[in-house]
């Protein structure tokens, strides 16, 4: 399986440090997984998380404007993990103004490093974007649309607005959504504002598609998002009314990832030279390949984003356990292990894909080099305690089989809270013996 890749994980991250750096950015770390500054969060979800203090007008040390690379977790979307474009773990490319410039400079350079062909060199008349379309609290962003306008007009397209979501006509370049696309913040409140997105037409060859509204060109992956930048101008109270922030902000976020595959012309974040060389390892494991099947592909996208996020979470401190971090981490190494056994992997092999993941992570997450031992570790130990819990569910799998001639919704309920063994795992036994399991009366 070996593929090309125009862009890597590693030159995209330093073209986006360098150009901002070059607009009088400074470069800072990332943050920890684990949040400081938010308790009501378990994970940093968004490069925000870490700089709240600072949006909130206390002084950076590194000054007005920084750039960084932050890593982030997101679990509510593990259940989604498997298709083209859900992760639990995410580098997040964002570059910040506390309290210095606004929408103008951030759009022009927004634009800039999205078409210019010294940086990433997309073509402009593939470029999409949303605004705010306003509210109670806060009107339509005309001025955003105004920005817009002046950036795609250097390259001779008329960026018409569709103000009601709709791609109206060709020249419909710009979109006004509502405050559940176009609003961002934490849910835990604190500074917020509207934000404008861009997208990427990664089909253009389908033509103009008219009636089309944003969110079905986005559905059905026509629209792939690259960038958001927010103008965080506003504070949300416990109250839930706003107030004006004593400056004016900006919060961008880029996905490494999604971004990677727009540039390599894929649909598919798994598409990228570090998930495929985690592919290969996993084929050396399983006998198996991405291409064999589409359940083959689903496990390995899968077991790649859970270890993945397993290895950085363990990184930053966390443990398995049965409680907050520890409950998550727990949970994505055992859906790894359970999904190797699809892939028919019978022998340990989480510490030997992890070696792989490190290798590539550690050219820009130093800290990675001494930490690899004890990542090998709790994942091996982990990857064991499951293995005792599945042989152990296994055994008595078989008992209520053959006791009941097949596995009711009820048993497959005892098997899971008593024995910690999986339902899915239960489901594919049971089809395999030409049953199928009543999820209704496991719930």
């Amino acid at each position: 399986m070996i593929k090309t890749f125009l862009m890597n994980s590693q030159l995209l991250r330093q073209k986006f440090l360098d150009f901002f750096k070059e607009k009088g950015h400074t470069i800072i770390p990332s943050a920890s997984l684990i949040p400081e500054n938010d308790p009501t969060v378990l994970f940093t979800t968004a490069g925000m998380h870490p700089l709240v203090p600072y949006l909130l007008g206390e002084p950076h040390p590194a000054g007005k404007r920084v750039v960084d690379i932050q890593k982030c977790i997101r679990t509510g979307d593990i259940d989604e993990v498997g298709d083209n474009r859900h992760l639990t773990f995410f580098e997040m490319l964002g570059n910040w103004s506390l309290g210095d410039y606004f929408k103008k400079e951030a759009i022009e350079w927004s634009f800039e490093f999205l078409t210019s062909p010294k940086w990433l060199g997309l073509d402009p008349s593939r470029l999409y974007v949303t605004v705010f379309a306003g509210n109670h609290e806060s009107p339509l962003d005309e001025v955003s649309i105004k920005y817009w306008q002046e950036q795609f007009k250097k390259f001779d397209i008329n960026a018409q607005v569709s103000l009601c979501g709709v791609w109206e006509n060709a020249s419909t370049h710009i979109f006004a959504l509502p405050r559940e696309d176009n609003w961002w913040g934490l849910e835990s409140g604190g500074p917020c504002g509207p934000c404008t997105e861009m997208f990427y037409d990664v089909a253009p060859e389908q033509g103009f598609q008219k009636g089309k509204t944003h969110q079905e060109l986005v559905n059905n992956f026509r629209f792939f998002e690259i960038w958001n930048d927010v103008f965080m101008e506003y504070k949300r109270l416990p109250n839930g009314h706003l107030e004006k922030l004593v400056q004016k902000n900006v919060d961008t976020g880029m996905g490494l990832e999604r971004t990677l595959a727009i540039l390599n012309g894929r649909t598919n974040v798994f598409e990228s030279e570090s998930f495929q060389n985690i592919f290969e390892l996993l084929t050396l494991e399983s006998e198996k390949t991405y291409t064999s099947s589409e359940a083959c592909g689903r496990a390995m996208r899968i077991i790649a984003d859970h270890l993945r996020a397993s290895v950085m979470i363990i990184n930053d401190g966390v443990i398995p356990s049965n409680k907050d971090q520890g409950y998550v981490l727990r949970r994505l190494i055992r859906r790894a292990v359970r999904y190797g056994k699809c892939l028919g992997i019978k022998s340990l092999f989480l510490a030997k894909i992890s070696k792989g993941i490190i290798e590539d992570f550690q050219k820009h997450y130093k800290e990675l080099q001494k930490n690899t031992q004890h990542i090998y570790d709790i994942l091996t130990q982990e990857e064991q305690k499951f293995n005792r819990t599945i042989e152990k569910g296994l055994h008595e799998f078989e008992k209520m089989y053959e006791k009941n001639s097949g596995i009711s919704g009820e048993d497959a309920f005892i098997l899971y809270s008593t024995y910690g063994f999986p339902l899915e795992l239960t489901e594919e036994i049971s089809l395999q013996k030409g049953q199928k399991i009543n999820r209704e009366l496991f719930e």
